[in-house]
């Protein structure tokens, strides 16, 4: 191999290294795999991460990640408007629609409030949320953020925020384990937190 293949090589095993959960074995297992496709196959990969990079945005009300704005789910004709989940990034949304028990619609806060990390309330979409909420078409905000220190202080500060609005302000029940994120939750872990869902 000429210099130059290797470093192309070394180019795509430090680019691959970059995607969470990817340590240096698995990126040269991964870099290697993509030496073996075809060029027709590295193309498709290529051209389906230009495609999401270009395509894929926010919805401008819930902020989960849509092609069309507003998203589908806010747009959707049998989806409770009056059921706020409220959850901290858009691939919880896609971890609760997969138990097919909530109705109600979502907003997205893009994180947590994570002081030490330099994350304050006016980083995320807390301000939007209450915005939403002042309009009056919502009767319950379900705060499903992850049951972590983070999640639960974050859920606090809103659950404050919302005291005065007379909405019912509710959290998913404790069926989820504590400090594990929602994406990693099983279906039935997160079938049991949402149909035991208790005021706050």
């Amino acid at each position: 191999m000429s210099d130059n293949t290797l470093s192309s090589i070394e180019q795509l095993k430090k680019a691959v290294q970059r995607l969470p959960g990817v340590g240096a074995r698995s990126a040269d297992r991964i870099a290697f795999h993509i030496l073996r496709e075809s060029a027709a196959d590295a193309r498709e990969l290529a051209d389906a991460i230009m495609a999401v990079k270009e395509n894929v945005g926010h919805c401008s009300r819930c902020f989960n990640l849509t092609e069309t704005d507003p998203c589908a789910i806010c747009t959707a004709p049998g989806r409770d408007h009056g059921e706020l989940w409220v959850v901290e990034q858009p691939k919880d949304v896609t971890a609760l629609e997969s138990v097919g028990l909530v109705h109600g619609v979502y907003h997205v806060l893009m994180g947590h409030i994570a002081p030490l990390e330099g994350v304050e309330p006016h980083d995320l979409t807390i301000e939007a949320l209450l915005e939403r909420v002042k309009k009056g078409d919502i009767r319950e905000v379900i705060i499903a953020t992850n049951p972590t220190m983070e999640g639960d202080g974050t859920a606090l500060h809103i659950h404050s925020l919302l005291e005065d609005t007379g909405v019912r302000v509710s959290r998913p029940s404790r069926g989820l384990a504590v400090g594990s994120p929602l994406e990693y939750a099983s279906p039935a872990m997160i079938e049991a937190a949402v149909r035991g869902r208790t005021a706050m």
